[in-house]
């Protein structure tokens, strides 16, 4: 798996296990192996490749992502232990108004460089049938976190899932770690590490209200974001300003808070008492998990932040069930989430060995 912050490449061995419909999971090992600066630059700036460039770099990351993970499996000593690898990729574009979307990391040449059997291209056919190709983990919340009412990951973007009327509902907040990390940038940080300079920051107020003005907001799920159109609703408004960095990282996080809890709040859970399973990245920055309790105090909602290896991993984790529901021939994407046309089995194989 591959985020939006691109903050490196996530590789998870798991076991899962099915008993009458109720599903559980192992973590095996996991780790996270940092991009060189050459790879965020090229997987940053891959939609703006000409055509021959782009059918390079897709096979090329395709070729980095089989020799990463031959390398995972040597050095945990996996070998004859793998069943199939699910790989994400990474997200190049994302326009599904053209129902058009592209996760490069080429699926034959993972297949050919590992011998193992590969599942990938998991959001095209949902993309295909008319839905948003995102965010899909919600098959993974309501099968293997299905406990929660709520299920936030805050990473580059910040995505939901919800119950709603008996349906699972999830969509895309708000642009979220992407921009607190670019900001940090600006001081030689790679992040705002616990949220440190937001909370020694200043609430700047004008910022926010245009930031909680964009049309984004208005509309109604399903609904997703690309990075590009994540980027753009954000950084006009910060980087025409001269306010420090430390103001610009708070107001930012209020933001981001503010955003989370107007979408909690639109879903309420129907009971008393509720909880919310937060995960990625953002959940390490306590600045921003504090302002989100702070938001929904009232509302008898437990914000749990879980051990620090579903925190991480999490997407990895679900990629592996979806990969597993593919396998299986079984719904993997669901259209009550996405607004496709029918809930549908995403993916494509390529055999190994």
């Amino acid at each position: 798996m591959s985020g939006s912050s691109l903050d490196g490449l996530d590789i998870v061995f798991t076991q899962l296990e099915e008993v009458r419909g109720v599903w559980s999971y192992e973590v095996i090992h996991a780790e996270c192996i940092p991009y060189t600066d050459k790879w965020i630059y090229d997987l940053h700036h891959a939609q703006h490749l000409s055509v021959s460039s782009f059918l390079k770099l897709n096979t090329g990351y395709g070729k980095y992502l089989g020799e990463q993970i031959n390398a995972f499996i040597l050095k945990h000593d996996l070998e004859h232990n793998v069943h199939f690898i699910c790989s994400h990729g990474h997200t190049v574009f994302h326009d599904t108004a053209n129902k058009t979307t592209c996760q490069i990391g080429d699926g034959a040449t993972i297949a050919a460089i590992t011998g193992i059997t590969v599942i990938n291209d998991l959001r095209a056919m949902d993309v295909a049938l008319g839905g948003q190709g995102a965010p899909i983990v919600p098959i993974g919340d309501k099968l293997l976190f299905g406990t929660y009412d709520y299920w936030l990951n805050i990473g580059g973007i910040a995505n939901i899932t919800l119950k709603n009327n008996g349906n699972y509902l999830a969509f895309d907040v708000c642009p979220a770690n992407q921009i607190l990390n670019i900001l940090a940038e600006r001081e030689g940080k790679i992040m705002d590490e616990n949220g440190n300079m937001a909370a020694n920051g200043h609430l700047l107020v004008e910022i926010l209200d245009e930031l909680n003005t964009d049309a984004y907001y208005k509309q109604s799920p399903p609904k997703s974001l690309s990075n590009d159109a994540a980027k753009e609703m954000i950084f006009p408004k910060l980087m025409q300003s001269n306010y420090a960095t430390a103001d610009l990282l708070h107001t930012v996080g209020v933001h981001i808070a503010e955003q989370i809890g107007n979408a909690i709040k639109q879903y309420p859970a129907g009971k008393e008492f509720s909880s919310i399973l937060v995960t990625g990245g953002g959940a390490f920055n306590c600045f921003l998990i504090e302002n989100i309790k702070k938001i929904l105090s009232g509302q008898q909602l437990n914000v749990v932040v879980p051990d620090a290896i579903t925190v991480k991993y999490k997407e990895a984790i679900v990629m592996a069930l979806i990969g597993t529901l593919r396998w299986r021939g079984e719904l993997n994407v669901l259209n009550t989430v996405t607004g496709a046309t029918r809930s549908s089995v995403g993916g494509a194989i390529w055999l190994g060995s």
